[in-house]
């Protein structure tokens, strides 16, 4: 939404994507009150059904020729020990974090090669980390960030930029979906640190994408804090991460 929003002034066609068709009617009605001008296609799809996305990419495919920018931004999560995670929830998981950004990514391709254009994938700092309590998203997380890389590389004789933007912690509802019941919020005052605003991420990735950056960390602390990560042993890593916080405690009192 809040990529929505920033971009309304600068599009002529705008594809909005989301689970609830409610939350997407009322944003296209505000966009358009925003740009008269401004065409809205609103696309009821859950992401985890294989089904859905191919419907999505046919609509995809029928747009008319143009410029085209795809943001790859939703996500799923799962706080908690793996091996008591549900398969269902894996499965959509996977599906919305790797599957629909490697299909989508796959659809729009040669368009962005005709026409112009580029692509964001919303990756994450856990890219750069194996979590426990958060494997598969981070793992996932790792995924996008490596896929982007290597499509950029692909595509930049085509003058296409790809970036991942790899924040850390973002105020928005990510987290409740998250959490399962009787697990730790996680809140810490490290946490509270490295937190980066909505309006951070969607212009420093607008910009990054402008300037053709294949990653973007939106803050000196998250930059800091990826440099660190990737100059660390791994058996240093494994000690660190071993020693984290961990968000199932309350979990494993009951």
């Amino acid at each position: 939404m809040a990529f929505a929003r920033r971009l309304v002034g600068e599009c002529a066609h705008m594809v909005l994507v989301a689970r609830r068709k409610d939350v997407l009617m009322e944003l296209s009605d505000e966009l358009r009150a925003a740009n008269s001008e401004l065409k809205v296609t609103v696309v009821d799809c859950d992401l985890a059904s294989q089904r859905a996305r191919e419907r999505l990419v046919q609509i995809l495919d029928a747009l008319p020729g143009g410029k085209t920018l795809l943001i790859n931004n939703a996500g799923l999560g799962d706080y908690g020990e793996y091996m008591s995670s549900t398969p269902k929830r894996n499965h959509q998981m996977l599906h919305v974090n790797v599957l629909a950004v490697a299909e989508l990514t796959r659809a729009v391709l040669p368009r962005l090669v005709m026409h112009g254009g580029g692509i964001i994938n919303i990756a994450s700092l856990a890219a750069d980390l194996f979590i426990p309590d958060f494997a598969i998203y981070a793992a996932s997380k790792a995924f996008v960030a490596s896929f982007s890389e290597a499509i950029r590389l692909e595509v930049r004789k085509a003058g296409v930029p790809v970036v991942a933007v790899c924040p850390g912690p973002v105020h928005t509802g990510f987290g409740d979906v998250a959490r399962r019941q009787g697990c730790t919020n996680g809140y810490s005052s490290f946490k509270k640190w490295v937190y980066t605003s909505i309006p951070t991420v969607v212009n420093g990735a607008l910009d990054a994408l402008a300037k053709n950056k294949a990653r973007y960390y939106p803050s000196r602390r998250i930059r800091l804090i990826a440099w660190l990560l990737r100059n660390t042993p791994l058996g240093l890593m494994r000690l660190v991460m071993g020693m984290r916080p961990r968000k199932v405690e309350a979990m494993n009192e009951q």
